[in-house]
């Protein structure tokens, strides 16, 4: 074995330990959700949701160009059930299009609100900055938080609000629904993922007391909570996951409630899951190399550092992922070349316990869909395999993403477009806020998956099957997200 060679499989080994170490991670917080559930069921119930005095809150919608769904918007905040005399309602509008003109249309309907209508002379900071200058004027003790696609429901207010029973309580995070989970495969596997991490990661991490992150909307903060952790800030593309880490450092709680849930549209275009997918990988790696070493050198219990250390890199797993994939086919020809290896190419099954740590992940949050063992499974075996497959398609992308954030190269906050769809109605194709889906790394895509075609052929060659499953996986993840790509990019 010559100096190359033993290269590849220490920095395959390492990406493959890496995994291991996050899936195990995810299987603790499994275990977390399971032990708990009871517990986090009985608290929710024993909260009382009609306090004799309600708080003054502050309901921030912050819009950039939201033509197509900031009426439905409006109209489900104007629906609150909540006293109207302790209610402010803030658009922090900075779109640039006819979106101002729709909701100043459409205050009308609403004389006896307290709305204000807020614009901006530049975008600086984009959402962050939109946030932060509203609260200027925010007179809310709580702070409520919503995207321009999400319906929240009239008592969604008061079953938050009401959580707020300490005053080191900073944030109330619900989960988030959707309103076009059936619209395409696309947003059925993009449902599956989120589904997750609005159950069992969320739920995992805050029955065991580690830091959970406000989701950027569909959520309350006590506006003491914001202040005292500096603000809003926009050195990161997720301004959400930042000011969550340095209140939570400071000690402020959060509280997730996974039985509160607020709809959202997904994106059902190539081009803006890529966008959006970009933007939280990116986002996290910046805030990763802002907040790591704090977190590891604050009194906070081992645990919880371990938790946040996989939390902050969660991201690296792309990246991990795309080295492994892409030194799969190498290893091939070492280990026909260096038969006695083999045992040490038996650790490699260690990536099989991976697997199995993340099939307890994503079966337990779609079991929570349905209660039925049987009925869960039959769903789980093709959406799990479809939905490994495409996070690997993507992994190229979000790599670069990774990098950009590890590495501190700057880019705009590029907002994801919404459409008005629900269900399987509604088209996104000859509309507005189009985004592209074809560049140099969409070719790039299309090369991986031929050459993964080739790890195909070249384990029947060799006579090793091994690592098969694996690539034929890699050539339909990245063979869809080419295919996708190309797709999407036509408008008609």
């Amino acid at each position: 074995m010559n100096i190359l060679e033993a290269s590849i499989i220490a920095v395959y080994g390492l990406c493959l330990a890496f995994i291991f170490c996050y899936s195990m991670a995810q299987l603790h917080l499994t275990i977390l959700y399971w032990l708990n559930k009871k517990r986090r069921r009985n608290s929710s119930q024993s909260i009382n949701s009609a306090l004799q005095v309600w708080p003054k809150v502050t309901v921030q919608l912050p819009l950039y160009n939201e033509r197509y769904v900031v009426e439905r918007l409006i109209e489900a905040v104007a629906a609150f059930d909540y006293p109207h005399e302790q209610l402010q309602i803030q658009i922090l509008d900075d779109s640039t299009d006819d979106t101002t003109s729709i909701v100043q249309e459409k205050l009308k309907q609403y004389p006896n609100l307290k709305i204000q209508h807020i614009r901006r002379s530049t975008r600086e900071g984009f959402k962050a900055g939109a946030l932060q200058y509203g609260l200027q004027t925010a007179t809310g003790e709580f702070i409520a938080i919503f995207d321009a696609d999400f319906l929240p429901a009239p008592d969604f207010l008061k079953r938050t609000v009401a959580r707020f029973t300490e005053d080191k309580i900073g944030v109330v995070q619900t989960r988030w629904g959707h309103l076009n989970e059936n619209y395409s495969l696309l947003t059925k596997l993009q449902a599956f993922g989120l589904n997750a991490h609005f159950t069992v990661e969320q739920g995992g991490r805050y029955s065991g007391g580690h830091f959970i992150n406000f989701n950027g909307t569909a959520g309350v903060w006590r506006k003491a909570c914001i202040l005292d952790a500096g603000g809003w800030q926009a050195d990161t593309l997720t301004e959400d996951l930042d000011l969550s880490y340095r209140a939570q450092v400071k000690g402020w709680q959060f509280i997730f409630l996974e039985e509160v849930e607020a709809p959202a549209e997904l994106p059902a275009a190539m081009g803006a899951v890529k966008s959006q997918q970009f933007r939280w990988t990116k986002g996290a790696a910046e805030t990763a190399r802002k907040h790591l070493v704090r977190v590891l050198q604050s009194q906070v219990p081992l645990p919880t550092k371990l938790h946040a250390t996989f939390h902050l890199l969660n991201s690296l797993v792309f990246i991990c992922v795309l080295v492994t994939a892409l030194l799969s086919v190498p290893i091939l020809f070492i280990k026909d070349n260096n038969p006695q290896l083999a045992t040490l190419f038996k650790l490699g099954s260690v990536l099989l316990l991976s697997l199995l740590a993340l099939v307890a992940f994503y079966w337990t949050a779609l079991y929570q869909q349905s209660y039925q063992a049987w009925k869960t499974t039959r769903r789980f075996v093709p959406d799990f395999f479809l939905f490994l497959c495409v996070s690997m398609g993507l992994s190229l992308h979000n790599s670069m993403a990774v990098a950009e954030g590890l590495l501190g190269k700057k880019s705009p906050f590029i907002r994801t477009p919404k459409y008005n769809l629900r269900h399987t109605q509604g088209t996104w194709k000859k509309q507005a806020y189009f985004m592209q889906s074809i560049s140099a790394l969409t070719v790039m895509e299309g090369i991986l998956a031929l050459y993964f075609a080739a790890g195909i052929w070249l384990a029947f060659r060799l006579g090793d099957y091994g690592l098969l499953p694996f690539h034929v996986m890699l050539v339909i993840g990245f063979g869809a997200v080419f295919f996708y790509s190309l797709l999407h990019s036509r408008r008609t």
